[in-house]
This record gives C-alpha cells, sequence and structure tokens, in this order.
C-alpha cells in the first residue's frame, strides 16, 4: 500500500533563505542545500557560519521537526578539499522510520540532531569532494565541488548538493559555442552523476545546487544583435578585446549592448522578465546531454542574477547574462517516487522564493512535491 511524505527541497546560495515556504507547503522532510557559505569574504565571515546555521535550526518553523542532520564545510584552511558547502536535513516528528547512511557500514535510524560545522573529515554520513584540478583548468582556485548524504525515506535515495564552476569572463563565454566554461561544468555534472554507479550501489538520486549553468551566450547574442554593428575596443599594450559594444543600426548607432569580462548590458531588460524569460529556454542547452540520465521539472521561474539593491528585487545585475544557475534535478527512477496527485490544493511545484524581494543576486529556488512510499 503507497503512502506519502511531504517533501521540500531548497538550494540557496548565500544570504538567500525561504520565509513562509514552510506554513504554506507543511512538509515532513526539508532538505537545505547551501553554497558559498560565508560569502566572498568566506575568512571573514566564516565565523558566523555556526550561528545563521543554528538560527534556521531554532526557528519558530523547526520547532515539530524533532531530528536534524547538519553538515556544513567550514575548514577554508584546508585548501585541497574545502568546499563552502552546507546541507541541512529536518525530519517532522510525523513522519517515521527514518533512516541515513554511514558511509562505512549501513543504514541507521536517524534519532535526535547532529551538527557538524568545520572540517567534515571523518565524518561517516556524510560525503563531500571538492573537483579534481582538471575539471577547471581555467581557474587559479576554486571551492567547487559537491556534497552527498544517502537516505531510508521508506525509499532508498541520495540527496547531492553540488556547486559548478561559473563563467570567468563574458568576452571569453562568446567566443564559442558552447563555451569553454560549459565543458568544464558538463565534465564535472557527468563525474558527480556517475557516483552512483561506482563506488556504492546506484540509488536513485536528487541533485539540487547551484549549476551555474549559462544561456548559449554566444548564439542569444548573435540573435539579440542581428541588426546591430559591433565596436571592438582592445588593449594598447597587447591588442587583447576588453569590450564589445554593439550599436543599433537604425537609431543613431545608440548602444544596445555592451559586453566586459565583468559586464553584460543589454538596454532591453524586459526580454528576460517577460513571460519569466519563456522565449530564451531554447538558449538553455547544458542540461540536453544529461538527459538520458536527469529529469527536471519545466521551468516557469524568471532567470538572474538580480540586483542587489533592496529597492530593486526584480531588476537584473549587469555582471553577466541572466540565465537558470541553480536547478533541482533528479534521476528518472527518483522522478518515479514523485506523485501527481494534488495534496492542500498544491501538487508539485517548482519556483523560486521571495519574487518581490530583494535576497541577493540569486533566489532560493525549491521543489515541493509528494514523495510515494510503499510501507514494505
Amino acid at each position: 500500500m503507497d503512502t506519502f511524505a511531504n517533501v521540500l527541497l531548497v538550494t540557496a546560495n548565500v544570504g538567500s533563505l525561504f520565509n513562509n515556504t514552510i506554513r504554506k507547503y507543511k512538509p515532513q522532510f526539508i532538505a537545505l542545500h547551501f553554497q558559498e557559505v560565508g560569502g566572498k569574504d568566506y575568512m571573514v565571515n566564516m565565523d558566523k557560519a555556526e550561528n545563521f546555521f543554528s538560527n534556521i535550526e531554532s526557528s519558530e518553523e523547526m520547532k515539530e521537526f524533532d531530528r536534524t542532520c547538519i553538515y556544513v564545510d567550514t575548514q577554508f584552511q584546508a585548501e585541497d578539499s574545502f568546499t563552502a558547502l552546507g546541507s541541512m536535513y529536518f525530519i517532522h516528528k510525523t513522519l517515521k522510520n527514518i533512516y541515513h547512511y554511514d558511509f562505512n557500514k549501513d543504514f541507521k535510524p536517524v534519532v535526535g540532531k547532529t551538527k557538524y560545522v568545520g572540517s567534515l573529515d571523518g565524518v561517516a554520513t556524510v560525503e563531500k569532494e571538492k573537483f579534481p584540478k582538471n575539471f577547471w583548468p581555467d581557474f587559479k582556485w576554486s571551492r567547487k565541488g559537491y556534497m552527498r548524504t544517502r537516505w531510508i525515506i521508506h525509499n532508498g535515495l541520495d540527496l547531492v548538493n553540488i556547486h559548478l564552476f561559473h563563467d570567468a569572463s563574458n568576452l571569453i563565454a562568446l567566443n564559442s559555442s558552447p563555451s569553454i566554461y560549459s565543458a568544464n561544468r558538463k565534465n564535472a555534472l557527468k563525474y558527480v552523476i556517475s557516483l552512483s554507479d561506482s563506488r556504492y550501489a546506484a540509488m536513485p538520486f536528487f541533485l539540487f545546487g547551484d549549476f551555474n549553468f549559462r544561456l548559449d551566450t554566444r548564439t542569444l547574442v548573435q540573435c539579440l544583435t542581428i541588426e546591430a554593428d559591433v565596436v571592438k575596443d582592445v588593449k594598447d599594450s597587447n591588442y587583447e578585446v576588453e569590450r564589445i559594444t554593439f550599436e543599433e543600426r537604425d537609431n543613431d548607432h545608440q548602444m544596445l549592448l555592451q559586453i566586459e569580462e565583468k559586464l553584460f548590458e543589454y538596454v532591453h531588460q524586459a526580454v528576460f522578465r517577460e513571460d519569466n524569460g519563456r522565449a530564451l529556454l531554447k538558449y538553455d542547452k547544458e542540461v540536453t546531454p544529461f538527459l538520458d540520465a536527469v529529469r527536471e521539472e519545466d521551468i516557469t521561474f524568471p532567470p538572474y542574477p538580480y540586483s542587489e539593491d533592496h529597492h530593486k528585487p526584480r531588476q537584473y545585475m549587469n555582471t553577466r547574462c541572466p540565465a537558470w544557475c541553480d536547478r533541482i534535478l533528479m534521476s528518472p527512477s527518483a522522478n518515479d517516487f514523485i506523485s501527481r496527485r494534488d495534496y492542500d490544493g498544491e501538487g508539485v511545484v517548482y519556483n523560486t522564493i521571495g519574487p518581490n524581494v530583494c535576497m541577493g543576486d540569486h533566489k532560493p529556488v525549491f521543489l515541493s512535491f509528494s514523495l510515494k512510499t510503499n510501507n514494505h
């Protein structure tokens, strides 16, 4: 006989957090995956990380959750292994018989509250790895990696927190389709997906975090500037292009788009907001090579990064082309666990939190669903 457990998966970059989402969807199991714990100035801010996670744990919304498992990698001194990932799991008192995997032994019941903040070396119930250097040859240093936990919520499944590589330069991303950065992300994602086939028995998985996926920049720019003239500015010293300006041919050569290493300034920002950017999804191609291995609910929320101006929560930041970076993917077998029935009138919901509130350049992405479970 099938029963159901209400599940909420959330991925959030630094500083962003869910607000009334718990009250609205009434989950029994919550998984929060954070990336860039400590932010860009992690050496200064890392001491505050434990308080940040403690505040979540002690919040009013969490009082009915009697079991928690928290893993936060704050050991930035260990450069060869530091990922700045944090994973928090909350189990409601009404959800019984939940098991957590000890990667050295076997499954064991989740009891009480456990928290690991700092170095996660030797913690048997979590597997963490920073991506090997050959996955990110274009970066001097990286905090990118993954963190995996394994569960039985009547069905066995893996929950994987992931942070992939960003585009270091808009100009370099413009050079080819796909970009070299896209190729780096593809290699790393292939590696993580293959984990289910290597060290341990394969399990259905939910893979969610900051994938740093980008739109196909070269193809998109060609489409946006088809009626524009191109002006390239180069450095005098080595003739390297430092700025590309696209000017409207039939509008007195007004600037249409300007691209620099850390600038993507497009005059008509509305194209990214209109119908939540649906027309741009055809340029979102980085999941395509993995369609035999992963599934995703339809994207109906707009791309980002957003401005960090508290008065302009829906305006885009001009540092890069907006894209859908934070995602929740799942294996086909995990997708089969999702009940398509409506519960409390909601059904399956894949969306962002706080569309009209400034929460940093990212807004948390969540997936709320009913997980089919079998009493046997």
